[in-house]
C-alpha cells in the first residue's frame, strides 16, 4: 500500500480575503477536525496536493500531514470544494483517524472479468455498473485502497449484489449492518441485453404492430366494399 505525505503550515486568520490570498499564493487552505483534538486550520502547497489527487488510492488512503514545527497528524480525506469553472481546488477537510476506532470512508469498486465473462463473450451482453464506490466502516489498520468485484462468471441477466462482495477481513458495508429490515442490498453490477438491441426490438414490434393494423384497415375497407357492391345489384333487381 502506497504512503501518502503532505506538508502544511498552520495558519490562524480566516475569511474570505485570507483565503483568496493564500490561493493567490498557491496554498489551499484547508482543516483537520475529529478524533481527540482540536480543528487545527493549515495551508497546503495547492500543486502538491493536486498532484496526489491523480492518485485513486488517494481518497480512500491513510495520509500523514507534517505541520510545520514537528507534529504529524494521520487523517483520511473527507472533503474537496474545487473551483466550479477552473481547475484550482480552493479548500481541503481532513478527518483525523484513532487507532482502535473504527471509521467510515468511501472506497471505489474495481472491476475485473468482464471481458471474458460469458454474459459478455457468449451472449453478446454487456456490463452494466450500477455503483462505483461504497461506503464501509473497518479500524483505520484495515482500510483497504479499494473493493475488487469479480464479472467473470456474469451470465447474460446475471447480477451482483453488495451482500456477494469478498471483503477484507474486518471491513463492513454500512448498508448491510443493523437489523436486516434496514438493511439495503443493492446491485452492484450487472449483464444486460444491449440498449441498441432493446431499442431494435421495439422498432420491430412498433413496426408489426403498424402493418398488422393497415391489413385489418385494408380488409374493413374491401369488406364495405362488397357491401356497397351487393346493395347496388339489389337495387337493380329492384328496378327491374
Amino acid at each position: 500500500m502506497e504512503a501518502f505525505e503532505l506538508n502544511a503550515e498552520k495558519r490562524t486568520a480566516k475569511g474570505r480575503a485570507e483565503n483568496r490570498r493564500l490561493r493567490r499564493e498557491g496554498r489551499v487552505p484547508a482543516i483537520i477536525y475529529g478524533g481527540n483534538g482540536e480543528p487545527v486550520m493549515l495551508t497546503l502547497e495547492h500543486n502538491d496536493l493536486d498532484h496526489h489527487l491523480d492518485n485513486e488510492a488517494f481518497f480512500s488512503h491513510i495520509i500523514k500531514i507534517n505541520v510545520a514545527g514537528g507534529s504529524t497528524e494521520e487523517v483520511v480525506l473527507r472533503d474537496l470544494q474545487r473551483h466550479p469553472a477552473k481547475p484550482f481546488i480552493e479548500h481541503a477537510d481532513f478527518l483525523r483517524i484513532v487507532a482502535g476506532e473504527a471509521l467510515r470512508m468511501s472506497v471505489p469498486l474495481h472491476f475485473v472479468g468482464e471481458e471474458e465473462c460469458p454474459g459478455v463473450a457468449d451472449e453478446d451482453g454487456v456490463v452494466q455498473h450500477n455503483m462505483n464506490d461504497i461506503e464501509i466502516e473497518c479500524l483505520p489498520r484495515n482500510l483497504p485502497e479499494y473493493i475488487e468485484v469479480d464479472c467473470s462468471k456474469l451470465h447474460l441477466h446475471d447480477s451482483v449484489h453488495l451482500s456477494e462482495l469478498v471483503l477484507p477481513e474486518g471491513v463492513e458495508i454500512v448498508e448491510l449492518m443493523g437489523d436486516e429490515e434496514d438493511q439495503t442490498d443493492r446491485t452492484v453490477v450487472s449483464v444486460q441485453v444491449p440498449r441498441a438491441a432493446i431499442e431494435l426490438e421495439a422498432e420491430d414490434e412498433a413496426e408489426a404492430a403498424a402493418e398488422a393494423e393497415e391489413g385489418e384497415a385494408g380488409e374493413a375497407e374491401d369488406g364495405e366494399s362488397e357491401g356497397e357492391d351487393a346493395g347496388d345489384e339489389s337495387g337493380e333487381d329492384e328496378d327491374k
